[in-house]
């Protein structure tokens, strides 16, 4: 799954890296080190400029909040579970299958974290000795320092309490798309952790190599078939992982430092 990450890059940056035509500075956010469900992303996205004579697709930096909500529910409660949307079933659930034909985007990011189990809190647990186990974050990021770009879908809900001039009458969101983790060896990994991905979690968001984009974005595209090829993972290998402070696990917490790496897994959470 996808339950945090990190998303440090500027505007200006993101322009850059994936050809932005357009984007507003008021929707300018902040380095996020910690981004968690319900806040709000950046995202990467063709579509027709509001209001614009010209309906060509235009490639856009947008705000989105973390959280699809689908644009027939009867309100927006639900958006905090729906942050991540399956590969093997997107095309046919009704959150997300309408999205997927016709509103996809990408999500850029530095990385992912995941929490692990120790080994030694295993044992604990499994002999009823400790309840709640410690788990050790690692942060997961492509090993060349290329922008992580999560494949997702993005939805527009307008809240029918709300009249049309409000500046919140419609919420636009999005969710992440995962696919099974990778089993094979990371491009670099840890001396004393995992060594592939599945180690750390079963699920990881399906990452988009720079080649695949503009076919993902493409809102031309809707034929359901021809799109479930762009849900091929990645090539393998192109991942690390590292672990990093469990300082993260606390949403509160927001700073480069929970990007450091560490020479190891924190005392208790060892691997």
């Amino acid at each position: 799954m996808c339950g945090r990450y990190a998303s440090s890059r500027r505007p200006e940056d993101l322009a850059g890296i994936f050809e932005i035509e357009k984007w507003e500075p008021e929707e300018t956010l902040e380095p996020d080190y910690n981004v968690a469900p319900t806040k709000e992303v950046y995202a990467v996205l063709d579509r027709p400029l509001k209001d614009a004579d010209d309906k060509s697709p235009v490639r856009q930096l947008r705000k989105l909040k973390w959280g699809l909500v689908p644009s027939w529910s009867k309100n927006p409660e639900g958006a905090a579970r729906m942050i991540n949307a399956r590969a093997e079933t997107v095309h046919e659930k009704p959150s997300y299958r309408r999205a997927f034909a016709t509103r996809r985007c990408i999500l850029p990011a530095d990385g992912y974290f995941e929490w692990v189990t120790g080994k030694g809190e295993r044992e604990l647990e499994a002999e009823g000795k400790k309840k709640r186990p410690r788990k050790q974050p690692y942060f997961v990021l492509p090993a060349d320092g290329s922008v992580f770009a999560m494949a997702g879908l993005y939805e527009f809900w307008r809240d029918k309490t709300l009249p049309d001039d409000h500046p919140q009458a419609w919420w636009a969101t999005c969710s992440v798309i995962t696919t099974e983790a990778e089993t094979t060896l990371l491009a670099v990994a840890p001396e004393d952790g995992p060594h592939a991905l599945a180690e750390i979690h079963p699920r990881m968001p399906l990452m988009l190599t720079p080649d695949r984009w503009d076919d993902w974005l493409d809102p031309a595209r809707t034929d359901l078939d021809d799109l479930r090829g762009l849900l091929e993972p990645p090539p393998a290998g192109l991942m690390r992982a590292y672990p990093v402070s469990t300082a993260v696990s606390n949403v509160r917490n927001n700073s480069p430092e929970l990007l450091k790496e560490l020479e190891g897994p924190e005392e208790g959470t060892l691997f």
